[in-house]
């Protein structure tokens, strides 16, 4: 198999849920100063009554382990909205389909603690589905993220998403009426080992590389080539920011 035949077999390569296992020991990325997973265990309490929103496949909300009894979901991606079916619903869990990502279908003060790593984030809906005293816990992808890389590939490339940004998000909670706790951000150095593993990358997140194509960005892809050969690392940002949040009681 040529260099080439490679890249575009990593752009045929399937995915189903939010799983990027095939890039294992591909990409290495900095730590950030917190950890998502470790937020959410700090606040989770075993009675709560959770809702995780925009939960992908389900792989990270089980992760946690909570009593499915008192764990609800939402999705809004067609494929996964299938697989949740087949796999959590049967243990259980609840799930909201949420195409349009605005929660109106999952009950008013319902929750004592609501969590969205890397989702939608209708705050009006998110603060009517929250008991007075719960808590919201969110990790956020900035809306400069990956910004170098992308306009590598389109020079005409603009943020999808240039509002996702802790000062705008935080605002939005205020207004909606959340009381912010804590909040940070970060910008993570993420580093690739090969070229196939960036083709991959881009063509499972279209919302920062709109404009990829992978006979297209031939010519782009052997230059990356070449600077990894030269002995340039393939580096790339990633943009984050953490919000907790309470309802007043």
């Amino acid at each position: 198999m040529t260099l080439e035949d490679s890249w575009r077999a990593e752009s045929r390569h399937a995915m189903h849920g939010w799983d990027f296992s095939h890039l294992n020991g591909r990409w290495q990325t900095e730590p950030l100063p917190w950890q998502y997973e470790a937020l959410v265990r700090r606040h989770m309490r075993p009675a709560d009554q959770w809702l995780d929103i925009d939960t992908g496949g389900g792989e990270l909300m089980q992760s946690f382990r909570h009593d499915s009894a008192l764990t609800s979901v939402t999705e809004g991606w067609a494929p996964n909205i299938d697989l949740l079916r087949q796999t959590i619903v049967p243990t259980g869990v609840t799930l909201y389909a949420d195409p349009d990502e605005t929660l109106t279908n999952v009950p008013t003060e319902a929750f004592d603690l609501v969590t969205d790593s890397h989702g939608a984030l209708p705050m009006t809906n998110i603060a009517r589905v929250m008991r007075a005293g719960a808590l919201f816990v969110t990790q956020q992808v900035g809306g400069d993220n990956n910004y170098g890389l992308s306009r590598f590939f389109d020079e005409e490339y603009v943020p999808t998403y240039p509002k996702n940004t802790l000062l705008q998000v935080a605002a939005e909670f205020q207004a909606a009426g959340l009381q912010i706790l804590e909040a940070n951000s970060a910008m993570a150095k993420m580093t690739f080992a090969d070229v196939g593993a960036i083709v991959y990358y881009a063509t499972m997140i279209p919302w920062e590389f709109p404009q990829f194509d992978i006979e297209r960005a031939m010519p782009k892809l052997h230059q990356l080539q070449d600077l990894l050969e030269a002995g340039m690392p393939l580096q790339t940002f990633e943009s984050r920011f953490m919000i907790i949040a309470t309802k007043p009681v």
